[in-house]
């Protein structure tokens, strides 16, 4: 699917992407967290060369200047969802570029299989309105809830409290990130908040919203995110 804007330096936006043929993706930990990585390394003007880096916490790796400003992600079985903000020309297309490709590359020697992984070119969504920047930090980091809950974007949230325990015990999403305040995780690099707005002022405001809309669910996003993902 050919893109119907360019990227623009300072503005925000949605990416996503899923594996071809809607397959999964993330088939262990160790995937999610090789992925995990790689959103922090790919964030940077430098090449990615893993092998220096492996094994090494994210805080102790040098990866130059960063390219884009991530302020949101979350992992699901079958695709992704990051929000990042354009920093530098191109630094999106670059950044993914890198991310996909290196990610690929593991996967299928790992899994010892050949092919594209992803479908396509990664989808992106300009977050043109304070109001739905606003609402994907919340959206971005709720996807989870359908790995317990499949229909709950249709149907309302069953039991919410299953889904916010689920959430808080998930660890491939910045989530905790935005909600345990004095959490210490290596994860925490990947994210800079300074570079978005503030519409949470503490945790428990994030945590306010977070059970606001599992207990009255709501579709605010429209058309504006492909309802499979």
């Amino acid at each position: 699917m050919e893109r119907k804007f360019e990227f623009s330096e300072g503005e925000f936006y949605h990416l996503y992407n899923r594996g071809n043929g809607k397959a999964n993706i993330f088939l262990t930990n160790d995937d999610r967290k090789r992925f995990l990585k790689l959103l922090y390394i790919c964030n940077s003007s430098k090449p990615v060369v893993f092998k220096t880096i492996q094994g090494l916490p994210l805080d102790k790796i040098e990866r130059g200047e960063t390219i884009v400003n991530i302020g949101a992600y979350c992992l699901m079985p079958n695709h992704f969802h990051i929000l990042a903000r354009e920093k530098i020309k191109n630094g999106i297309s670059v950044f993914m570029g890198k991310l996909l490709t290196a990610y690929s590359m593991y996967f299928n020697k790992k899994h010892e299989r050949t092919g594209k992984l992803f479908e396509g070119v990664f989808r992106a969504v300009h977050a043109d309105s304070d109001r739905y920047l606003e609402h994907l930090f919340i959206y971005i980091h709720l996807n989870p809830v359908k790995i317990v809950e499949p229909k709950w974007k249709e149907k309302g949230v069953l039991d919410s409290n299953n889904a916010k325990q689920f959430l808080e015990n998930y660890l491939y999403s910045s989530y905790l990130d935005y909600s345990k305040d004095g959490i210490s995780r290596e994860e925490k690099a990947i994210i800079g908040k300074e570079n978005f707005p503030e519409y949470f002022e503490n945790f428990k405001e994030f945590d306010f919203y977070v059970n606001e809309w599992l207990n009255y669910p709501r579709t605010p996003l429209g058309n504006t995110v492909d309802a499979s993902f």
